[in-house]
This record gives C-alpha cells, sequence and structure tokens, in this order.
C-alpha cells in the first residue's frame, strides 16, 4: 500500500477541514443547543418520559445521528466533487495510487471529521442533560461504522453529480427526511401498526436504534439487526465505488 499517497489525500482534506475550523465547530454547537431548547424544553415539557428514559436524553443519540450522518455525506461528496470540478482528480487518478488508497484517503477524512462532529455533539449534550452512556464500547462502534458507511455513500454522491446542484439533491430530499422519519425524535412504538411497518424500510431506523440502545439498552429493534442493516449498507457502498472505479464511472468522462 502507498501509505505516503493516502497520508497526502487524507492531510489535505483535513487541513481543509482546518480553515473552516470554527464554522464547522459552531455549527453543530448551536444546531444541538437550539434542538434541546425546542424539542427537549417545549416538547419534552409535555412528554414525561418514552420507554423509562426522559424526553430529554431520549434525543440525544437521535441528535447525533442527524448531525454525523449529513456531516458524512456533505463532507465526503465535496472532497470528491471539487477535484472533479477542478479536473484535479486526473492527477490522482494518474498518480501511483490505486482506487482503494484514494478510497481510504477521502472516505477516511470525512469519517474522521464526522466522527469528531459526532463527539462535540455528545458533549453538548451533556451540558444539558445528565448523560450516561450504558455501553461506551458499543456506542463507539455504532458510531464510527455509521461515519464510515455514509461517508463511503457521500464518497458515491460526489462521483455521480455533475454539477453542485445535484450534489444537494441526495442529501436534502432524502438523507435528511429519512433521518427525522426513522425514529430520531421518537419511538416508532408510538406511530400505528401500518407506519410502524413502513419505518421498517427506512435504513436509518437501524442505526439510531442501535446507536439508542449503547446509551439506554431501549431500541426499536433487535440490536444484531442493526449491526447486519450498518454492515449489508457499506458493503453495499463498497461494491458500487468498486464498480465506479472499475468502469470510471463519471471519472473519465
Amino acid at each position: 500500500m502507498n501509505i505516503h499517497a493516502v497520508k497526502a489525500i487524507y492531510k489535505f482534506e483535513m487541513l481543509r477541514a482546518w480553515k473552516t475550523l470554527f464554522q464547522s465547530l459552531a455549527s453543530p454547537v448551536i444546531s444541538t443547543a437550539l434542538y434541546f431548547v425546542v424539542f427537549g424544553s417545549a416538547i419534552g415539557s409535555r412528554i414525561e418520559n418514552i420507554e423509562g428514559v426522559s424526553y430529554g436524553l431520549f434525543i440525544v443519540p437521535g441528535l447525533t445521528m442527524l448531525s454525523v450522518l449529513t456531516q458524512s455525506v456533505a463532507n465526503a461528496s465535496f472532497g470528491i466533487f471539487f477535484p472533479k470540478f477542478t479536473g484535479s482528480i486526473y492527477e490522482v487518478l494518474s498518480a501511483p495510487i490505486s482506487s482503494f488508497e484514494i478510497l481510504i484517503g477521502y472516505v477516511g477524512a470525512a469519517a474522521t471529521k464526522s466522527l469528531l462532529i459526532g463527539l462535540i455533539i455528545l458533549l453538548t449534550a451533556s451540558f444539558f442533560v445528565d448523560l450516561r452512556i450504558a455501553h461506551p464500547v458499543w456506542m463507539i462502534a455504532f458510531l464510527v461504522l455509521t461515519c464510515l458507511s455514509f461517508s463511503l455513500f457521500g464518497f458515491i454522491i460526489g462521483l455521480w453529480a455533475g454539477n453542485f446542484e445535484k450534489l444537494q439533491v441526495i442529501p436534502l430530499l432524502v438523507i435528511t427526511p429519512l433521518v427525522f422519519l426513522g425514529g430520531s425524535f421518537y419511538s416508532v412504538s408510538m406511530l400505528p401498526p401500518f407506519w410502524q411497518t413502513v419505518t421498517l424500510f427506512n435504513p436509518v431506523l437501524y442505526l439510531v436504534s442501535g446507536f439508542r440502545w449503547s446509551f439506554f439498552e431501549v431500541s426499536d429493534v433487535s440490536v444484531g439487526i442493526s449491526l447486519t442493516m450498518i454492515v449489508v449498507f457499506l458493503v453495499t457502498c463498497l461494491g458500487i465505488v468498486s464498480w465506479m472505479f472499475r468502469t470510471g464511472y463519471r471519472l473519465k468522462q
């Protein structure tokens, strides 16, 4: 493996984020505080608890997943789209580096940034609620797997997008609605039976459910199913990226 090339891509992407460090950190902190004010105070005052967990605590995993998913997709998609847009992607493709090494550099940087955002959100949440994590190892595992899988998904979007408008379509029209409808701020058991069944087709449900279990040991679906769905999604994204590099789809046009 060309470690030097991977490090070069990784450092370049991390330095690009460092230049906008304040915006990157301030945005999740402010949005998390606003969510706690609106959901935790306004709505939480009318909901005593959900499955034995106070509403303010209950929404912490959902808030974290909301930011981690959107940041993972945004960081990875822009990271690979910008070199395509400027034409510098051809320098990367002509360098003595494999597609797998390119993937590690871009996706690794995007996942790292998203992971840091997730940890910052958890730290911010601890100022509003008495946050306790029942299974910290599993919490980190779910967080890392989510960052990696959705950074891969964002990488696919960045390769697919032909312009900046397309770059925003899927995150705005697909990812965000799926997160809000995936049990981020409520338990699926609160829905009518029909909508409970419909929600089971939402992949974000399994991410949020497994992540919430690591905090409170309560979940809408079993932890085993959650892990299986994340791994399946991760492997599927790897397969798609492999095909795109092998065929040159949207790379050599």
